[in-house]
């Protein structure tokens, strides 16, 4: 499957159908959609639309799991058409039903004449519009939005597995200072106790300094686990190879390569701060901010 996108645009324009009286009216639908943690869905329809909402609705929900949407759509009359003269009778009614809200409600705004044209059915052409017109152009709309969002998602593995490849890089980089930064560390310390102490070099007829020595050498191994970054680097390559697997299967991807990305900046974050090293510092830098621009990509995944 692949890796959608919540990002995306699609529009999808047919005509509706013509009455003995009025020729057919252009029906219009556009589905705009970015990022958002749920579905989140919005719709500005207009007047002779809004019936068609909870199948809009339906459908959008079947095909979509993530992502802000929002729906316009309209209804335009046809090229040419003139306007429908409202007939007397229709008119008739239309008085009797003002003077019946007037009565009982005397601030009402009486009808204007753009009121009665589109109660006459003169500002949409007066054409037949049903449901199976509305779900058929927002069918094609919604395969418009979601081969755009398929195109945006591919765009975006090809991102995020250039970062990855530049991290898998960077832990090779890592990996050849760890034993010597361990040493390094090791020595480092046994050489300040020891000249904490005045002893010098161990001496096998001098238990003090015997014991000295060991003890110096237990603190110098702890401390060089306490530096030791191999693990971080081990957990670092294994959340790799599941970002991964995961841009590869696609699919509803987005929520777990999140979680996987928090779990990559805390090793990046833990590689720093057990830095003894410049060259160790500056390998944990370059991985937090590729790490935080693959966040900013993963955050439109649906």
């Amino acid at each position: 499957m692949p890796i959608f996108s919540m990002t995306g645009y699609a529009t999808a324009q047919a005509a509706g159908t013509a009455s003995p009286d009025h020729a057919a009216p252009r029906l219009g639908v556009e589905i705009r959609s970015v990022n958002s943690r749920f579905l989140d869905l919005s719709f500005r329809l207009s007047e002779e639309l809004r019936q068609h909402e909870p199948a809009l609705r339906e459908l959008l929900q079947s095909r979509l799991k993530r992502g802000k949407v929002e729906v316009r759509g309209g209804v335009e009359a046809a090229a040419g058409a003139g306007l429908a003269t409202p007939s007397t009778a229709l008119l008739q009614r239309l008085g009797s039903v003002q003077e019946q809200v007037l009565a009982w409600l005397p601030q009402a705004r009486p009808l204007g004449v753009a009121d009665v044209m589109r109660l006459a059915g003169g500002e949409s052409g007066g054409g037949a519009i049903d449901t199976a017109q509305v779900i058929a152009l927002a069918t094609e709309a919604v395969e418009g939005l979601m081969q755009a969002r398929a195109r945006e998602g591919e765009r975006l593995v090809t991102m995020l597995k250039g970062h990855l490849k530049q991290l898998r890089a960077l832990a090779e980089q890592a990996k050849p200072l760890v034993p010597q930064l361990v040493e390094q560390q090791r020595t480092r310390f046994l050489e300040r106790w020891n000249e904490a102490l005045g002893l010098g070099a161990p001496s096998a007829n001098a238990p003090t300094a015997q014991t000295a020595q060991d003890r110096a050498l237990a603190e110098a191994t702890a401390f060089a686990i306490r530096i030791d970054v191999a693990e971080e680097l081990t957990r670092l390559a294994a959340h790799l190879d599941e970002i991964e697997r995961l841009l590869t299967k696609g699919g509803e991807a987005g929520k777990r390569l999140d979680f996987l990305i928090q779990e990559l900046h805390r090793e990046a974050n833990t590689l720093g701060s057990k830095s003894q090293v410049l060259e160790l510092t500056r390998i944990s830098v370059e991985m937090k901010v590729l790490i935080e621009q693959m966040r900013e990509q993963v955050q439109n995944i649906e």
